[in-house]
């Protein structure tokens, strides 16, 4: 088993071991700066936006907050070059990666002070990418909304946590305090959280977005793009019926698929078409009960973790494996 030498709140100089998820046409200078107020180390995400609307969103951010936050680049962006020069003359605390492999970006955004966190899905692209100097990874499994892969969080965050010497942070499924503490016990250092902010006050998703995530119960996420090599993870709907039909009968390609996505996701986060729209969420949405504030669900996860730990961990003899209040594990 490798050893882990930093704890997450130390890297990121948050007081909490959470990183709010990188979600597309949601997580914007509003919720980022909410949940870095609240504690956490909250993201904007480039999308696939250009690199002076990434900007315009970070120095949004900075008005809000004092605290660090970071972005979230998806490398299959068509602004990717661009967006990586802008951060590091913004530079921001924390840049995440998805869809791709930062190797080429890693030296100039270490270099510029900036800390790189890439998602993972496999233990041996966790190997490789802290072989190129990442700070730490992200192990998101099958649970979480959005692209996913196929190892469930369960099953992928001891492995990668057993394989690297940095920080593992856990996402995929974490919607509560039971969650925060089964990630502790895995193996990682933090977590990641992305479907339980979609219903954040702070979070400027449309109204119906938000009431279909509050409505969702356990059965209420589906993969779509299982024929294009990318699956996706939302909620069920019209579009999701629709094109489930389609795969399943072998009569739509990869390119008609993406064809048909394109713009569903900002139809449900900005229009409120949550039938026609792709409205990402985690498998956890039917533990998400309650419209709060960004800080208010993060102090209340953490609270809640603790409380699971003293209840149902203790009796083991461990050591305190999560913190009370976001600083270091006794």
């Amino acid at each position: 088993m490798a050893e882990r030498s930093e704890d997450i709140s130390g890297l990121l100089g948050t007081r909490y071991p959470i990183i709010q998820g990188g979600m597309a046409w949601i997580a914007d200078s509003s919720l980022a700066s909410a949940v870095s107020n609240g504690g956490g180390l909250g993201l904007i995400a480039a999308g696939n936006a250009d690199a002076e609307t990434v900007r315009a969103e970070i120095r949004a951010a900075r008005s809000r907050t004092d605290r660090p936050f970071g972005v979230n680049v998806m490398l299959m962006s068509p602004h990717v070059d661009a967006l990586m020069e802008m951060l590091r003359e913004e530079r921001v605390a924390v840049v995440t990666t998805g869809a791709g492999n930062p190797g080429k970006y890693m030296g100039a955004l270490k270099a510029a002070g900036i800390k790189v966190i890439p998602v993972v899905a496999s233990v041996a692209y966790a190997l490789r990418l802290e072989r190129n100097g990442a700070d730490a990874v992200i192990a998101e499994g099958y649970e979480a909304g959005g692209h996913i892969g196929e190892s469930t969080t369960m099953a992928l965050v001891p492995q990668v946590a057993d394989a690297v010497r940095i920080p593992v942070i856990a996402a995929g499924g974490i919607g509560d305090g039971r969650g925060v503490a089964a990630a502790f016990m895995l193996g990682a250092r933090g977590v990641q959280v992305g479907t339980r902010f979609l219903v954040a006050e702070e979070c400027t998703a449309s109204a119906p977005y938000k009431a279909m995530v509050l409505k969702a119960k356990d059965t209420d996420t589906v993969a779509t793009g299982r024929s294009t090599g990318h699956p996706v993870r939302v909620l069920k709907n019209l579009m999701t019926r629709e094109m489930l039909s389609l795969e399943a009968k072998g009569i739509i390609d990869p390119g008609e698929f993406e064809l048909r996505m394109a713009g569903t996701l900002r139809a449900a986060v900005k229009d409120g078409d949550v039938e026609r729209g792709s409205v990402m969420s985690g498998q956890i949405a039917g533990l998400v009960k309650k419209e709060q504030k960004a800080g208010e669900i993060i102090e209340e996860m953490f609270r809640e973790a603790w409380e699971v730990y003293e209840s149902r961990i203790a009796v083991c003899g461990a050591g305190r494996a999560v913190p009370r209040d976001g600083q270091k594990p006794l």
